[in-house]
Protein backbone atom coordinates (compact mmCIF):
# COMPACT_ATOMS: atom_id res chain seq x y z
CA UNK A 1 0.00 0.00 0.00
CA UNK A 2 1.12 3.25 -1.15
CA UNK A 3 1.99 6.17 1.25
CA UNK A 4 -0.07 9.04 0.79
CA UNK A 5 2.29 11.35 -0.06
CA UNK A 6 1.26 15.43 -1.65
CA UNK A 7 1.98 15.85 -5.15
CA UNK A 8 0.81 17.81 -8.00
CA UNK A 9 -2.29 15.23 -8.59
CA UNK A 10 -2.67 14.20 -4.94
CA UNK A 11 -3.45 16.07 -1.45
CA UNK A 12 -3.12 15.34 1.90
CA UNK A 13 -4.89 16.31 5.23
CA UNK A 14 -3.46 14.84 9.22
CA UNK A 15 -6.42 14.10 11.19
CA UNK A 16 -4.06 13.95 13.88
CA UNK A 17 -5.13 15.83 17.18
CA UNK A 18 -7.66 15.48 20.10
CA UNK A 19 -10.04 13.16 19.50
CA UNK A 20 -13.80 12.58 20.95
CA UNK A 21 -13.25 9.03 23.29
CA UNK A 22 -15.14 6.31 24.71
CA UNK A 23 -15.06 3.00 26.26
CA UNK A 24 -17.24 0.58 24.80
CA UNK A 25 -18.60 -1.95 27.97
CA UNK A 26 -20.44 -3.88 25.82
CA UNK A 27 -18.14 -6.09 23.32
CA UNK A 28 -21.04 -6.47 20.91
CA UNK A 29 -22.34 -2.84 21.00
CA UNK A 30 -23.62 -1.31 17.54
CA UNK A 31 -21.32 1.85 16.66
CA UNK A 32 -22.89 5.48 18.33
CA UNK A 33 -25.27 7.14 15.60
CA UNK A 34 -24.51 10.32 16.73
CA UNK A 35 -21.97 11.92 18.95
CA UNK A 36 -20.07 9.48 21.75
CA UNK A 37 -21.65 9.95 24.84
CA UNK A 38 -19.29 11.57 27.93
CA UNK A 39 -16.97 14.35 28.34
CA UNK A 40 -13.37 11.85 27.45
CA UNK A 41 -11.38 13.12 24.50
CA UNK A 42 -7.63 11.22 23.42
CA UNK A 43 -5.38 12.19 21.65
CA UNK A 44 -4.00 10.61 18.26
CA UNK A 45 -1.22 9.27 17.42
CA UNK A 46 -0.78 7.59 20.86
CA UNK A 47 -2.35 4.69 23.10
CA UNK A 48 -5.31 5.72 25.35
CA UNK A 49 -3.87 3.66 28.19
CA UNK A 50 -2.00 5.72 30.43
CA UNK A 51 -3.63 9.01 29.13
CA UNK A 52 -6.13 8.75 31.44
CA UNK A 53 -6.31 8.78 35.69
CA UNK A 54 -9.45 5.96 35.59
CA UNK A 55 -7.66 2.76 36.30
CA UNK A 56 -10.81 0.87 34.45
CA UNK A 57 -9.94 2.33 31.00
CA UNK A 58 -6.33 1.77 31.58
CA UNK A 59 -6.94 -2.24 32.21
CA UNK A 60 -9.87 -2.33 30.13
CA UNK A 61 -10.32 -5.15 27.66
CA UNK A 62 -12.55 -4.60 24.31
CA UNK A 63 -13.34 -1.96 21.94
CA UNK A 64 -12.95 1.79 22.67
CA UNK A 65 -14.26 4.43 20.29
CA UNK A 66 -12.80 7.86 18.56
CA UNK A 67 -15.00 10.36 16.81
CA UNK A 68 -14.32 13.50 15.44
CA UNK A 69 -15.75 15.31 12.68
CA UNK A 70 -13.61 15.85 9.33
CA UNK A 71 -14.31 18.80 6.53
CA UNK A 72 -13.60 17.81 3.01
CA UNK A 73 -11.53 20.03 1.18
CA UNK A 74 -13.95 21.80 -1.21
CA UNK A 75 -11.29 21.37 -3.96
CA UNK A 76 -11.30 17.42 -4.01
CA UNK A 77 -14.99 17.63 -6.33
CA UNK A 78 -14.43 14.90 -8.75
CA UNK A 79 -11.18 13.05 -6.75
CA UNK A 80 -11.33 9.55 -5.15
CA UNK A 81 -11.21 10.26 -1.25
CA UNK A 82 -9.30 7.93 0.87
CA UNK A 83 -9.49 7.72 4.90
CA UNK A 84 -6.20 5.78 5.96
CA UNK A 85 -5.37 4.55 9.27
CA UNK A 86 -1.35 3.34 9.60
CA UNK A 87 -2.14 1.87 12.70
CA UNK A 88 -5.48 0.58 14.86
CA UNK A 89 -3.82 -1.93 17.96
CA UNK A 90 -4.95 -4.34 17.15
CA UNK A 91 -8.11 -4.20 15.00
CA UNK A 92 -10.05 -1.28 13.57
CA UNK A 93 -13.47 -0.85 12.02
CA UNK A 94 -14.08 2.96 10.20
CA UNK A 95 -17.38 4.25 10.30
CA UNK A 96 -17.93 7.38 7.76
CA UNK A 97 -21.58 9.03 9.45
CA UNK A 98 -23.17 5.52 10.47
CA UNK A 99 -22.11 3.23 7.53
CA UNK A 100 -19.18 0.92 8.02
CA UNK A 101 -16.38 1.44 5.08
CA UNK A 102 -13.15 -0.66 6.72
CA UNK A 103 -12.22 -3.58 8.62
CA UNK A 104 -8.52 -4.91 9.60
CA UNK A 105 -7.22 -6.96 11.95
CA UNK A 106 -3.00 -6.54 12.87
CA UNK A 107 -2.18 -3.40 15.37
CA UNK A 108 0.89 -2.41 13.11
CA UNK A 109 0.26 -1.86 9.28
CA UNK A 110 -1.90 0.54 7.77
CA UNK A 111 -5.54 0.12 6.20
CA UNK A 112 -7.79 2.68 4.37
CA UNK A 113 -11.16 2.99 3.03
CA UNK A 114 -11.99 5.14 -0.64
CA UNK A 115 -14.93 7.31 0.88
CA UNK A 116 -15.51 8.76 -2.30
CA UNK A 117 -19.67 7.29 -2.16
CA UNK A 118 -19.66 8.68 1.25
CA UNK A 119 -18.64 12.45 1.56
CA UNK A 120 -18.66 15.41 -0.71
CA UNK A 121 -16.07 18.20 -1.20
CA UNK A 122 -16.42 21.17 0.62
CA UNK A 123 -19.33 18.80 3.99
CA UNK A 124 -18.54 17.87 6.81
CA UNK A 125 -18.84 14.70 8.04
CA UNK A 126 -18.71 12.32 11.19
CA UNK A 127 -15.49 10.06 11.13
CA UNK A 128 -15.98 6.95 13.98
CA UNK A 129 -13.06 4.43 14.64
CA UNK A 130 -13.49 1.40 16.95
CA UNK A 131 -10.70 -0.01 18.13
CA UNK A 132 -10.26 -3.59 19.72
CA UNK A 133 -7.27 -4.66 22.06
CA UNK A 134 -8.28 -7.76 21.95
CA UNK A 135 -5.42 -10.86 21.62
CA UNK A 136 -6.59 -14.09 21.00
CA UNK A 137 -4.76 -17.22 19.73
CA UNK A 138 -5.12 -15.96 16.30
CA UNK A 139 -4.04 -12.79 16.55
CA UNK A 140 -0.48 -11.58 15.93
CA UNK A 141 0.39 -11.43 18.74
CA UNK A 142 -1.85 -14.30 20.57
CA UNK A 143 -2.93 -13.66 24.06
CA UNK A 144 -6.13 -15.04 25.81
CA UNK A 145 -9.58 -13.17 27.08
CA UNK A 146 -11.20 -14.32 30.44
CA UNK A 147 -13.81 -13.08 32.22
CA UNK A 148 -14.28 -13.02 36.01
CA UNK A 149 -17.30 -13.69 38.15
CA UNK A 150 -17.88 -9.78 38.23
CA UNK A 151 -18.06 -9.78 34.39
CA UNK A 152 -15.34 -8.22 33.77
CA UNK A 153 -12.62 -9.57 31.05
CA UNK A 154 -8.88 -9.73 31.65
CA UNK A 155 -6.34 -10.09 28.87
CA UNK A 156 -3.22 -12.27 29.45
CA UNK A 157 -0.23 -12.39 26.66
CA UNK A 158 3.17 -14.34 26.00
CA UNK A 159 5.07 -11.09 25.56
CA UNK A 160 7.17 -8.85 27.78
CA UNK A 161 6.03 -5.85 26.72
CA UNK A 162 2.54 -3.59 28.12
CA UNK A 163 -0.28 -4.60 25.42
CA UNK A 164 -1.03 -0.98 24.86
CA UNK A 165 -3.44 0.07 22.27
CA UNK A 166 -5.65 2.93 20.27
CA UNK A 167 -5.04 5.09 17.53
CA UNK A 168 -1.00 4.42 17.82
CA UNK A 169 -0.18 6.04 14.64
CA UNK A 170 -1.31 8.61 12.18
CA UNK A 171 -4.61 9.41 10.70
CA UNK A 172 -5.19 10.79 6.99
CA UNK A 173 -7.31 12.14 4.64
CA UNK A 174 -6.32 12.12 1.62
CA UNK A 175 -7.39 12.47 -2.13
CA UNK A 176 -5.95 10.76 -5.64
CA UNK A 177 -7.29 10.58 -9.45
CA UNK A 178 -9.60 8.09 -10.04
CA UNK A 179 -6.99 6.73 -13.00
CA UNK A 180 -3.29 5.98 -10.40
CA UNK A 181 -0.78 4.70 -9.42
CA UNK A 182 -1.82 2.23 -6.82
CA UNK A 183 1.28 0.48 -6.34
CA UNK A 184 5.31 1.17 -6.94
CA UNK A 185 8.16 -1.49 -6.47
CA UNK A 186 11.87 -0.91 -6.63
CA UNK A 187 14.49 -3.14 -6.79
CA UNK A 188 18.42 -1.97 -6.71
CA UNK A 189 21.22 -3.96 -8.17
CA UNK A 190 25.28 -3.10 -8.74
CA UNK A 191 26.51 -3.47 -12.29
CA UNK A 192 30.38 -2.07 -12.07
CA UNK A 193 29.82 1.99 -11.01
CA UNK A 194 26.29 1.86 -12.73
CA UNK A 195 22.83 1.05 -10.26
CA UNK A 196 20.21 -0.74 -11.96
CA UNK A 197 16.86 -0.17 -11.27
CA UNK A 198 14.29 -2.82 -11.58
CA UNK A 199 10.47 -1.08 -11.08
CA UNK A 200 6.96 -2.51 -11.46
CA UNK A 201 4.50 -0.16 -11.29
CA UNK A 202 0.46 -0.87 -10.83
CA UNK A 203 -2.07 1.40 -12.11
CA UNK A 204 -6.13 0.93 -11.76
CA UNK A 205 -6.53 0.99 -14.88
CA UNK A 206 -5.14 0.63 -18.45
CA UNK A 207 -3.07 3.83 -18.19
CA UNK A 208 0.62 5.09 -20.43
CA UNK A 209 3.13 4.69 -17.12
CA UNK A 210 6.41 6.68 -17.74
CA UNK A 211 9.39 7.02 -14.86
CA UNK A 212 11.74 9.66 -14.69
CA UNK A 213 14.67 8.94 -11.79
CA UNK A 214 15.65 11.88 -10.19
CA UNK A 215 19.03 12.45 -7.80
CA UNK A 216 19.27 13.87 -4.44
CA UNK A 217 19.93 17.13 -6.84
CA UNK A 218 16.74 17.02 -8.42
CA UNK A 219 18.27 16.07 -11.91
CA UNK A 220 17.13 13.39 -14.27
CA UNK A 221 19.76 10.57 -14.38
CA UNK A 222 17.32 7.56 -16.30
CA UNK A 223 13.53 7.52 -17.84
CA UNK A 224 11.75 4.69 -18.87
CA UNK A 225 8.40 3.67 -20.26
CA UNK A 226 6.01 1.07 -19.15
CA UNK A 227 4.13 -0.51 -16.15
CA UNK A 228 7.92 -2.68 -15.76
CA UNK A 229 11.20 -2.21 -17.00
CA UNK A 230 15.10 -1.85 -15.73
CA UNK A 231 16.23 1.30 -15.88
CA UNK A 232 20.34 2.42 -15.53
CA UNK A 233 21.94 5.02 -13.47
CA UNK A 234 25.45 5.89 -14.72
CA UNK A 235 27.96 6.40 -12.10
CA UNK A 236 25.16 6.03 -9.10
CA UNK A 237 26.11 7.01 -5.86
CA UNK A 238 25.34 4.21 -3.54
CA UNK A 239 22.95 3.91 -0.15
CA UNK A 240 25.66 3.07 2.42
CA UNK A 241 25.35 2.46 6.01
CA UNK A 242 26.32 5.54 7.86
CA UNK A 243 26.40 7.36 4.51
CA UNK A 244 23.31 7.45 3.08
CA UNK A 245 22.04 8.44 -0.45
CA UNK A 246 18.33 8.75 -1.69
CA UNK A 247 17.02 8.75 -5.55
CA UNK A 248 13.45 9.44 -6.38
CA UNK A 249 11.76 7.50 -8.78
CA UNK A 250 8.72 9.14 -10.43
CA UNK A 251 6.06 7.40 -11.84
CA UNK A 252 3.48 9.26 -14.05
CA UNK A 253 0.15 8.34 -16.01
CA UNK A 254 -0.10 10.04 -19.18
CA UNK A 255 -3.90 10.10 -21.11
CA UNK A 256 -3.69 11.75 -23.98
CA UNK A 257 -0.61 13.48 -23.25
CA UNK A 258 -1.73 14.97 -20.22
CA UNK A 259 -0.22 13.63 -16.70
CA UNK A 260 -2.86 12.60 -14.33
CA UNK A 261 -1.24 10.93 -11.54
CA UNK A 262 1.88 11.64 -10.22
CA UNK A 263 3.63 9.60 -7.45
CA UNK A 264 7.56 10.10 -5.60
CA UNK A 265 9.11 6.62 -4.62
CA UNK A 266 12.40 7.24 -2.70
CA UNK A 267 14.94 4.50 -3.26
CA UNK A 268 18.33 3.71 -2.56
CA UNK A 269 20.75 1.77 -4.41
CA UNK A 270 22.09 -1.06 -2.58
CA UNK A 271 22.45 -4.88 -2.56
CA UNK A 272 22.63 -7.22 0.38
CA UNK A 273 23.83 -11.03 0.60
CA UNK A 274 24.39 -13.57 2.80
CA UNK A 275 27.98 -15.03 1.35
CA UNK A 276 29.42 -18.10 3.63
CA UNK A 277 29.57 -16.65 6.78
CA UNK A 278 29.61 -12.41 5.63
CA UNK A 279 26.22 -10.60 5.82
CA UNK A 280 27.51 -8.25 3.06
CA UNK A 281 25.89 -4.73 2.12
CA UNK A 282 27.13 -3.75 -1.47
CA UNK A 283 29.46 -6.96 -1.75
CA UNK A 284 31.49 -5.02 1.55
CA UNK A 285 30.99 -7.01 4.88
CA UNK A 286 28.75 -5.72 7.69
CA UNK A 287 28.65 -5.98 11.23
CA UNK A 288 25.55 -5.19 13.10
CA UNK A 289 25.45 -2.44 16.28
CA UNK A 290 22.87 -1.39 17.82
CA UNK A 291 19.57 -2.30 19.67
CA UNK A 292 16.40 -4.49 20.56
CA UNK A 293 14.16 -1.41 20.57
CA UNK A 294 10.31 -0.89 21.39
CA UNK A 295 7.69 1.61 20.56
CA UNK A 296 7.26 2.91 23.86
CA UNK A 297 7.33 6.20 25.49
CA UNK A 298 6.01 7.88 29.13
CA UNK A 299 2.41 8.96 28.60
CA UNK A 300 2.32 8.38 25.06
CA UNK A 301 2.89 4.68 25.06
CA UNK A 302 2.77 2.91 21.88
CA UNK A 303 2.34 6.23 20.13
CA UNK A 304 4.31 7.46 17.19
CA UNK A 305 6.23 10.38 18.38
CA UNK A 306 8.22 12.66 16.01
CA UNK A 307 10.48 14.61 18.97
CA UNK A 308 11.54 10.98 20.34
CA UNK A 309 12.35 9.72 17.02
CA UNK A 310 14.96 12.67 16.39
CA UNK A 311 16.24 12.21 19.64
CA UNK A 312 16.29 8.73 19.41
CA UNK A 313 18.47 8.61 16.17
CA UNK A 314 20.65 10.97 17.78
CA UNK A 315 21.33 8.52 20.94
CA UNK A 316 22.16 6.11 18.54
CA UNK A 317 24.25 8.27 16.47
CA UNK A 318 25.83 9.18 19.71
CA UNK A 319 26.48 5.18 20.79
CA UNK A 320 27.72 4.71 17.37
CA UNK A 321 24.92 2.25 16.82
CA UNK A 322 24.48 1.64 13.25
CA UNK A 323 21.77 -0.69 12.81
CA UNK A 324 17.76 -2.03 14.80
CA UNK A 325 15.70 -4.64 15.03
CA UNK A 326 11.62 -3.61 14.95
CA UNK A 327 11.44 -5.84 18.14
CA UNK A 328 8.52 -6.67 18.18
CA UNK A 329 5.93 -5.70 15.57
CA UNK A 330 6.87 -3.37 12.35
CA UNK A 331 7.20 0.15 13.64
CA UNK A 332 5.57 3.42 12.24
CA UNK A 333 6.89 4.20 8.81
CA UNK A 334 8.10 7.35 9.41
CA UNK A 335 11.06 5.65 11.63
CA UNK A 336 11.74 3.64 8.65
CA UNK A 337 11.84 6.93 5.99
CA UNK A 338 14.06 8.52 8.74
CA UNK A 339 16.70 5.76 8.72
CA UNK A 340 16.42 5.66 5.13
CA UNK A 341 17.79 9.37 5.19
CA UNK A 342 20.37 8.57 7.75
CA UNK A 343 22.06 5.69 7.13
CA UNK A 344 21.07 3.13 10.06
CA UNK A 345 20.13 -0.31 8.74
CA UNK A 346 17.18 -2.20 10.24
CA UNK A 347 16.35 -5.75 10.43
CA UNK A 348 12.13 -5.51 10.11
CA UNK A 349 10.09 -8.04 12.37
CA UNK A 350 6.44 -9.09 12.66
CA UNK A 351 4.74 -8.97 15.20
CA UNK A 352 4.91 -12.53 15.84
CA UNK A 353 6.14 -12.65 19.45
CA UNK A 354 5.13 -15.29 22.10
CA UNK A 355 4.48 -18.27 20.04
CA UNK A 356 6.04 -20.17 22.73
CA UNK A 357 3.84 -21.83 25.51
CA UNK A 358 6.69 -23.29 27.36
CA UNK A 359 7.58 -20.03 28.51
CA UNK A 360 4.24 -19.71 30.43
CA UNK A 361 4.55 -23.48 31.39
CA UNK A 362 8.24 -22.17 33.12
CA UNK A 363 6.94 -19.23 34.91
CA UNK A 364 3.35 -21.62 36.52
CA UNK A 365 5.04 -24.69 37.10
CA UNK A 366 2.08 -25.74 35.03
CA UNK A 367 3.61 -27.33 32.48
CA UNK A 368 3.25 -26.26 29.30
CA UNK A 369 0.97 -27.47 26.36
CA UNK A 370 2.09 -27.72 22.65
CA UNK A 371 2.96 -24.68 20.91
CA UNK A 372 1.86 -25.74 17.17
CA UNK A 373 -1.06 -27.55 17.66
CA UNK A 374 -4.78 -27.33 16.32
CA UNK A 375 -5.80 -26.32 19.73
CA UNK A 376 -2.74 -23.99 20.29
CA UNK A 377 -1.46 -22.13 17.33
CA UNK A 378 -2.50 -23.98 14.50
CA UNK A 379 -3.56 -23.58 10.89
CA UNK A 380 -5.74 -20.25 11.35
CA UNK A 381 -2.94 -18.42 13.43
CA UNK A 382 -0.48 -19.47 10.65
CA UNK A 383 -2.83 -18.03 8.14
CA UNK A 384 -3.12 -14.63 10.49
CA UNK A 385 0.49 -14.66 10.09
CA UNK A 386 0.80 -14.92 6.59
CA UNK A 387 -1.44 -11.97 5.96
CA UNK A 388 0.51 -10.03 8.32
CA UNK A 389 3.92 -10.51 6.24
CA UNK A 390 2.44 -9.78 3.61
CA UNK A 391 1.20 -6.37 4.44
CA UNK A 392 4.53 -5.73 6.22
CA UNK A 393 6.78 -6.79 2.67
CA UNK A 394 4.05 -4.74 1.20
CA UNK A 395 4.25 -1.68 3.23
CA UNK A 396 8.46 -1.88 3.58
CA UNK A 397 9.72 -3.64 0.80
CA UNK A 398 10.93 -0.01 -1.12
CA UNK A 399 13.08 0.88 2.34
CA UNK A 400 16.84 1.13 2.05
CA UNK A 401 17.31 0.60 5.02
CA UNK A 402 15.52 -2.51 5.69
CA UNK A 403 17.95 -5.26 4.77
CA UNK A 404 16.40 -8.83 6.13
CA UNK A 405 12.88 -9.94 7.54
CA UNK A 406 12.91 -11.30 11.01
CA UNK A 407 9.35 -13.37 10.93
CA UNK A 408 8.83 -14.31 14.52
CA UNK A 409 10.25 -13.04 17.92
CA UNK A 410 11.69 -16.46 20.12
CA UNK A 411 8.88 -18.71 19.13
CA UNK A 412 9.47 -22.64 20.25
CA UNK A 413 11.33 -23.56 17.58
CA UNK A 414 12.45 -26.74 19.21
CA UNK A 415 9.27 -28.15 19.39
CA UNK A 416 7.15 -30.25 17.44
CA UNK A 417 5.23 -28.80 14.50
CA UNK A 418 7.52 -26.08 14.54
CA UNK A 419 8.86 -26.99 11.02
CA UNK A 420 5.37 -27.70 9.86
CA UNK A 421 4.21 -23.91 10.52
CA UNK A 422 7.44 -22.17 10.12
CA UNK A 423 8.33 -23.39 6.33
CA UNK A 424 5.06 -22.49 4.41
CA UNK A 425 6.33 -18.66 5.90
CA UNK A 426 9.72 -18.91 5.39
CA UNK A 427 9.03 -19.68 1.56
CA UNK A 428 6.31 -16.79 1.25
CA UNK A 429 8.89 -14.10 2.58
CA UNK A 430 11.03 -15.47 -0.25
CA UNK A 431 8.42 -15.54 -2.51
CA UNK A 432 7.51 -12.11 -1.31
CA UNK A 433 10.59 -10.77 -1.50
CA UNK A 434 13.67 -12.68 -3.07
CA UNK A 435 16.19 -9.88 -2.04
CA UNK A 436 16.23 -9.82 1.24
CA UNK A 437 17.65 -12.43 4.02
CA UNK A 438 15.06 -14.39 6.22
CA UNK A 439 15.83 -14.73 9.42
CA UNK A 440 13.74 -15.70 13.26
CA UNK A 441 15.43 -14.68 16.35
CA UNK A 442 16.03 -17.91 18.53
CA UNK A 443 14.70 -18.41 22.31
CA UNK A 444 17.42 -19.62 24.41
CA UNK A 445 15.18 -23.30 24.45
CA UNK A 446 16.27 -23.37 21.42
CA UNK A 447 19.76 -25.17 20.74
CA UNK A 448 22.07 -26.25 17.62
CA UNK A 449 20.60 -29.48 18.00
CA UNK A 450 17.53 -29.48 18.97
CA UNK A 451 15.75 -26.49 16.82
CA UNK A 452 13.88 -27.83 13.59
CA UNK A 453 14.27 -24.93 11.27
CA UNK A 454 17.67 -23.07 11.52
CA UNK A 455 18.40 -24.79 8.38
CA UNK A 456 15.69 -22.62 6.42
CA UNK A 457 16.85 -19.22 7.70
CA UNK A 458 19.65 -17.17 6.17
CA UNK A 459 21.18 -15.89 9.41
CA UNK A 460 20.99 -17.06 12.68
CA UNK A 461 19.65 -14.74 15.15
CA UNK A 462 19.87 -15.51 18.70
CA UNK A 463 18.52 -14.46 21.90
CA UNK A 464 20.94 -15.34 24.93
CA UNK A 465 20.60 -14.30 29.09
CA UNK A 466 23.93 -15.89 30.10
CA UNK A 467 24.75 -14.52 33.23
CA UNK A 468 20.91 -12.99 33.77
CA UNK A 469 18.37 -15.77 33.55
CA UNK A 470 20.94 -18.39 33.31
CA UNK A 471 23.96 -18.44 35.77
CA UNK A 472 22.75 -15.33 37.38
CA UNK A 473 25.90 -13.15 38.89
CA UNK A 474 27.94 -15.82 37.73
CA UNK A 475 30.20 -14.12 34.63
CA UNK A 476 32.66 -16.89 34.31
CA UNK A 477 30.12 -19.52 34.08
CA UNK A 478 28.01 -17.39 32.00
CA UNK A 479 30.73 -16.72 29.61
CA UNK A 480 31.65 -20.52 29.06
CA UNK A 481 27.76 -21.37 28.33
CA UNK A 482 27.90 -18.38 25.90
CA UNK A 483 31.03 -19.42 23.70
CA UNK A 484 30.11 -22.80 23.76
CA UNK A 485 26.79 -22.28 22.44
CA UNK A 486 27.86 -19.54 19.65
CA UNK A 487 30.85 -22.21 18.53
CA UNK A 488 28.21 -24.93 18.72
CA UNK A 489 25.66 -23.03 16.03
CA UNK A 490 28.67 -21.76 13.74
CA UNK A 491 30.02 -25.50 13.64
CA UNK A 492 26.46 -26.78 12.53
CA UNK A 493 24.92 -24.39 10.19
CA UNK A 494 28.32 -22.41 8.84
CA UNK A 495 26.03 -19.62 8.28
CA UNK A 496 26.41 -15.26 10.03
CA UNK A 497 25.46 -15.06 13.37
CA UNK A 498 23.75 -11.91 15.08
CA UNK A 499 22.96 -12.11 18.88
CA UNK A 500 19.67 -10.05 18.56
CA UNK A 501 19.09 -9.89 22.26
CA UNK A 502 21.75 -9.96 25.35
CA UNK A 503 21.52 -7.92 28.36
CA UNK A 504 20.66 -7.54 31.78
CA UNK A 505 18.18 -5.42 34.14
CA UNK A 506 19.84 -2.65 35.77
CA UNK A 507 18.09 -0.08 37.85
CA UNK A 508 20.32 3.74 37.37
CA UNK A 509 22.33 4.39 40.33
CA UNK A 510 22.33 1.18 42.07
CA UNK A 511 26.29 0.28 42.21
CA UNK A 512 29.07 -2.53 43.93
CA UNK A 513 31.72 -3.25 43.85
CA UNK A 514 30.98 -7.05 43.41
CA UNK A 515 28.88 -8.47 40.46
CA UNK A 516 25.65 -7.83 41.71
CA UNK A 517 22.66 -7.90 39.43
CA UNK A 518 20.52 -5.09 38.95
CA UNK A 519 23.87 -2.56 39.40
CA UNK A 520 25.38 -0.37 36.83
CA UNK A 521 28.69 -1.85 37.31
CA UNK A 522 26.89 -5.42 36.34
CA UNK A 523 25.42 -4.64 33.74
CA UNK A 524 28.86 -3.10 31.83
CA UNK A 525 30.49 -6.51 33.19
CA UNK A 526 28.01 -8.69 31.34
CA UNK A 527 28.19 -7.02 28.27
CA UNK A 528 32.07 -6.55 27.98
CA UNK A 529 31.74 -10.24 28.72
CA UNK A 530 29.43 -10.78 25.62
CA UNK A 531 31.76 -8.60 23.65
CA UNK A 532 35.13 -10.62 24.51
CA UNK A 533 33.10 -13.86 23.27
CA UNK A 534 31.93 -12.37 19.87
CA UNK A 535 35.40 -11.26 19.41
CA UNK A 536 36.72 -14.49 19.53
CA UNK A 537 33.82 -16.39 17.21
CA UNK A 538 34.73 -15.26 13.68
CA UNK A 539 30.91 -16.14 12.38
CA UNK A 540 29.56 -13.27 14.83
CA UNK A 541 28.31 -10.67 12.73
CA UNK A 542 26.39 -8.58 15.13
CA UNK A 543 25.22 -7.46 18.47
CA UNK A 544 22.32 -6.32 19.33
CA UNK A 545 21.81 -5.42 22.77
CA UNK A 546 18.73 -5.96 24.58
CA UNK A 547 17.36 -3.00 24.93
CA UNK A 548 17.82 0.49 23.59
CA UNK A 549 15.99 1.92 26.42
CA UNK A 550 13.88 0.75 29.71
CA UNK A 551 10.10 0.20 28.54
CA UNK A 552 6.54 -1.07 29.95
CA UNK A 553 5.65 -4.46 30.82
CA UNK A 554 2.05 -5.94 32.27
CA UNK A 555 1.88 -6.16 36.32
CA UNK A 556 4.46 -9.08 37.67
CA UNK A 557 6.94 -9.08 40.54
CA UNK A 558 9.51 -10.13 38.58
CA UNK A 559 9.20 -6.46 37.01
CA UNK A 560 10.01 -3.11 38.59
CA UNK A 561 8.30 -0.19 37.07
CA UNK A 562 8.22 -2.59 33.37
CA UNK A 563 11.27 -4.16 31.97
CA UNK A 564 15.14 -2.66 33.46
CA UNK A 565 17.60 -4.01 30.42
CA UNK A 566 17.61 -0.61 28.47
CA UNK A 567 21.45 1.25 28.70
CA UNK A 568 19.04 4.32 28.47
CA UNK A 569 15.99 4.63 31.06
CA UNK A 570 12.41 5.23 29.77
CA UNK A 571 13.52 9.02 29.34
CA UNK A 572 16.33 8.48 27.72
CA UNK A 573 19.38 9.27 30.28
CA UNK A 574 22.39 7.24 30.04
CA UNK A 575 23.40 4.60 32.42
CA UNK A 576 26.63 3.56 32.39
CA UNK A 577 26.59 0.79 29.89
CA UNK A 578 25.77 3.64 27.14
CA UNK A 579 29.17 4.98 27.96
CA UNK A 580 30.71 1.73 27.31
CA UNK A 581 28.91 0.60 24.41
CA UNK A 582 29.88 3.94 23.09
CA UNK A 583 33.42 3.86 23.13
CA UNK A 584 33.72 0.03 21.62
CA UNK A 585 30.90 0.64 18.48
CA UNK A 586 32.54 4.34 17.91
CA UNK A 587 36.19 2.78 18.03
CA UNK A 588 34.70 -0.44 15.87
CA UNK A 589 33.15 1.61 13.10
CA UNK A 590 30.57 -1.38 11.56
CA UNK A 591 33.33 -4.07 11.45
CA UNK A 592 34.03 -7.09 12.96
CA UNK A 593 36.95 -6.17 15.36
CA UNK A 594 40.33 -7.62 14.53
CA UNK A 595 42.43 -9.66 17.04
CA UNK A 596 44.89 -6.50 17.16
CA UNK A 597 41.78 -4.49 18.24
CA UNK A 598 40.45 -6.92 20.88
CA UNK A 599 43.81 -7.45 22.88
Amino acid sequence: MLKPRPTATRELVSLDGIWRFAVDDEAEAAPWSGPLPGTLEAAVPASYNDLFADQAIRDHVGRVWYQRDVRVPRGWAGERIFVRLDAATHAGSVYIGDALVAEHTGGHTPFEADITGHVEAGEAFRLTVAVDNRLTDTTLPPGTVTVAQDGCRAQTYLHDFYNYAGLTRSVWLHSAPALRIADVTVVTGVDGTAGTVDYTVTTTGDADVVVRVLDAAGAEVATGAGPAGRLRIADATLWRPGAPYLYDLVAEVHDGGTVVDSYPQPFGVRTVEVRGTEFLINGEPFYFTGFGKHEDTPVRGRGHDDAYLVHDFQLLDWAGANSFRTSHYPYAEEVLDFADRHGIVVIDETAAVGLNLAVTGGLTGQGAQPTFSPETFGEQTRAAHAAHLRELVARDKNHASVVMWCLANEPASHEPGAREYFEPLISLARELDPTRPVTIATVIFATSENDRIADLIDVVCLNRYYGWYVATGDLAAAEAYLEQDLRAWAGKFAKPVIMTEYGADTLPGAHSIWDAPWTEEYQQALLAMYHRVFDRVPEVVGEHVWNFADFQTSNGIHRVEGNRKGVFTRDRRPKAAARALRERWRRIGGRKPTSEETQ
